[in-house]
């Protein structure tokens, strides 16, 4: 029965869907005459709108068709579409409309998620009743990144690089190693960039507690880019879920180290650590407003950074790997850049700032694997006001979207867009708003040189002790939702003779 349950309702949705499919066109229809100048296109199926569509073209291993056709078929630049529940919304396509929102963030636009995302990180009741989620989304959005913009500058991230460097070696020592003849590169990347980010934003590093949090993120994020439908045996109320039971054991967490910092402050000791992890500087750190987050909110907040540290970190360093397998020439400059700076250090010196700032040619095999096979798909808007883009009206309300696969691999951009050449980011690199993987303008990923100092001190450490070969050489890509090997990657290590 409990099998049978979900099919049930599953079946119930879509003929109630079947059934009002006319009538909503109607209301669409209508609606769409009377409001005037709005972009081209369609919103599909009530409720799911053209979701299944765009998850599809992700499992087939082609995200970017979805847009190649709506692209063709109604402008390239904009048009619109419903996804994730939200029927009124825009897809924009191309530098410049990259560039508009990226430049109008707060004038026109601002942070927005789907309903999915709310229901899986939005947990604290607003101070306002009155107040939307998407309004709380977009408050706690610019709150936040005005608490964690200190955190993650550069100059203070320069202090990780050896606790980096420690994790990455210790890793691979225990968990890569003994695996030479078979290794599943998704796998061990996920447990390396997930148990660095725990290490660094709670100071967690019991392995134990590190793998129990790690089973349970992989049902979080199979949900948060699901269709939305929430009701027992679906991935989104999985989702749910399990985010509610991270929840408690952060907030259990942090409870515990406000009690360790209270005891510190009566006996006058002080935190001399100049590597103090995310948890510590939340709890020290107080808003615009002088004010101070609660635990559940802190919990919120550092959920949605475990997230991002599980999953896009550990896809850009499993293309990387696929990548350096299926182009020896690469591997080799990569190598010879990395030994270079192997050859430099005394025996058990960690890496530091002075090393990374050397490392060139292997960021750039980065980048062309973020190209290739970027590790985040979408990124949404919300219309603050009625504006004007490409001669049509987007009003107030409307979700804005755009994607990375709008240029990424269009070869108006990016010449012969499939083949693998890192040369692209050469000199001046790719023109301004083509390559867009962290976002851009002034509210580009605050994370951006977090992941390229996990990315690269990984590298370094792999390449200085093995080359490896695929076992599966044509191994399908898909995207669940962002790309994966189909079967992970295998591989064989071949360790370097001394």
């Amino acid at each position: 029965m409990d099998l049978l349950l979900p099919f049930i309702l599953s079946i119930l949705l879509l003929s109630t869907s079947l059934a009002l499919s006319l009538i909503f066109s109607f209301f669409t229809n209508k609606q769409h005459k009377c409001t005037q100048n709005l972009p081209p296109g369609k919103t599909g199926w009530p409720v799911i709108g053209e979701t299944l569509d765009l998850i599809l073209s992700g499992l087939k291993g082609h995200p970017e068709r979805f847009l190649q056709e709506r692209m063709r078929q109604h402008s390239s630049t904009i048009f619109r579409t419903s996804l994730f529940g939200s029927k009124k919304m825009v897809f924009f396509c191309g530098p410049s409309a990259n560039k508009f929102l990226f430049s109008n963030e707060i004038k026109h636009v601002a942070t927005w998620w789907p309903r999915s995302f709310n229901k899986v990180f939005l947990s604290a009741t607003p101070a306002d009743p009155s107040h939307t989620p998407d309004m709380i989304i977009m408050e706690e959005s610019k709150r936040f990144r005005h608490l964690i913009l200190g955190f993650l500058k550069l100059e203070a991230l320069q202090n990780y690089i050896e606790i980096m460097d420690s994790v990455a070696k210790r890793h691979i020592e225990e968990e890569w190693a003994p695996k030479i003849d078979n290794l599943v590169v998704a796998q061990q990347a996920k447990l390396y960039t997930f148990e660095l980010a725990c290490r660094i934003l709670l100071r967690v590093t019991d392995p134990s507690k590190v793998a129990q949090f790690e089973d349970r993120f992989g049902n979080v994020l199979a949900g948060v880019m699901s269709l939305p439908l929430d009701f027992p045996g679906t991935a989104l109320n999985r989702a749910i879920k399990n985010a509610d039971f991270i929840r408690q054991d952060i907030v259990a967490i942090i409870k515990k180290r406000k009690m360790s910092l209270d005891e510190q402050q009566q006996n006058n000791n002080k935190d001399s650590s100049t590597t103090r992890d995310l948890l510590a500087h939340l709890l020290h750190t107080a808003d615009e407003n002088g004010k101070f987050m609660n635990e559940v909110e802190i919990a919120d907040k550092i959920i949605g950074l475990l997230i991002a540290g599980y999953d896009t970190a550990s896809s850009t360093l499993t293309f990387i790997l696929k990548y350096l397998a299926e182009y020896p020439h690469a591997y080799h400059e990569v190598f010879k850049e990395q030994m270079e700076i192997a050859k430099s250090k005394e025996p058990g010196q960690m890496l530091n700032w002075v090393d990374i700032q050397k490392i060139k040619y292997s960021w750039n095999v980065a980048c062309e694997a973020m190209r290739l096979a970027p590790p985040s798909q979408i990124g949404f808007k919300e219309a603050l006001t009625d504006f004007s883009f490409a001669g049509f009206t987007i009003p107030k309300g409307w979700k804005a979207c755009w994607s990375v696969h709008s240029t990424h691999k269009n070869p108006a951009y990016f010449p012969n867009p499939e083949k693998f050449d890192p040369r692209r980011f050469e000199g001046n690199g790719p023109a301004p708003y083509t390559f867009v993987p962290f976002g851009g303008g002034p509210r580009m990923c605050p994370g951006k040189e977090y992941a390229r100092l996990e990315i690269l001190v990984f590298m370094h450490n792999l390449v200085t002790k093995f080359k490896w070969s695929k076992l599966i050489p044509n191994e399908k890509v898909v995207y669940k939702p962002n790309p994966i090997p189909e079967s992970g990657l295998p591989i064989r290590l071949h360790p370097h003779k001394i």
